[in-house]
């Protein structure tokens, strides 16, 4: 089990950090703060800028945090936070699959977020080499994820679509 965590903490958190850095930096094809922001403001998000900034900051760092190991449920909880944005905002609309740019990637990494919430990083962490793993309770670990959750829902609601006239 040990092994298995830390495989998937290590594949999910990069690749989520790597999104995040498309983002930011323009990295991997990424259209970077700009492009992003832009993006962002056709779907209702105000100021775009502060909205890439804001989501690529959560990807980035969240997926570290979930590839290290460390901080228990906040790198897991911010990262469901900003994939239950891009379902309510982008994906949701269009189905299950990625195919159709779909549900179905933003749906799989928020499941593995709620998922290490609950199971922790496992012994092969930063958290378990220092100790921290015990800090993170059930009931801390929940209030955390209830945080991600609200943030996410909160995200959503500051969303201003622009009017489609009839």
């Amino acid at each position: 089990m040990e092994v298995g965590l830390f495989v998937l903490r290590i594949v999910v958190g990069l690749l989520m950090s790597a999104h995040g850095a498309q983002k930011l930096f323009g990295a991997f094809g990424g259209y970077g703060i700009e492009g992003t922001g832009g993006f962002l403001e056709t779907l209702g998000f105000r100021p775009g800028r502060a909205f890439a900034v804001a989501a690529g900051t959560s990807e980035f760092a969240g997926g570290l945090l979930i590839a290290a190991g460390f901080l228990g449920p906040i790198g897991p909880a911010v990262v469901l936070a900003t994939m239950i944005v891009a379902m309510g905002s982008v994906h949701l609309s269009k189905g299950l699959f990625a195919t159709t740019d779909g549900v179905e990637l933003p749906l799989l990494y928020a499941i593995v977020a709620v998922t290490l919430i609950f199971t922790g990083f496992g012994e092969y962490s930063v958290d378990a080499v220092a100790g921290l793993h015990g800090a993170w309770t059930p009931a801390v670990s929940a209030t955390v994820l209830t945080a991600g959750v609200l943030g996410g829902a909160a995200n959503l609601l500051v969303r201003r679509p622009a009017r489609v006239e009839a």
